[in-house]
């Protein structure tokens, strides 16, 4: 589930305070936006292509997650 993904994968954003405010500063959302946006496609697309845009922090991301970087890339297209 894609949903699922970008979520856990926004969990884990945000259990980190520097890269929290990376992802805030880089893709232009506030904390207000990422909470209203928690079921909206284009934010989570956002959050995964974050993750995809940093090799170091999709692979750890992934791993916390238990997948595959690829299926985080993958749920960002079918978002």
């Amino acid at each position: 589930d894609p949903f699922a993904l970008a979520l856990g994968a926004l969990g884990w954003v945000l259990g980190d305070e520097a890269r929290a405010d990376r992802l805030l500063a880089l893709t232009g959302l506030g904390a207000d936006d990422l909470r209203a946006g928690l079921g909206d496609p284009a934010v989570l697309g956002a959050v995964l292509e974050f993750l995809g845009q940093y090799e170091p922090d999709l692979v750890a991301a992934a791993d916390h997650l238990g997948v595959d970087p690829a299926e985080l890339m993958a749920a960002r297209e079918r978002l």
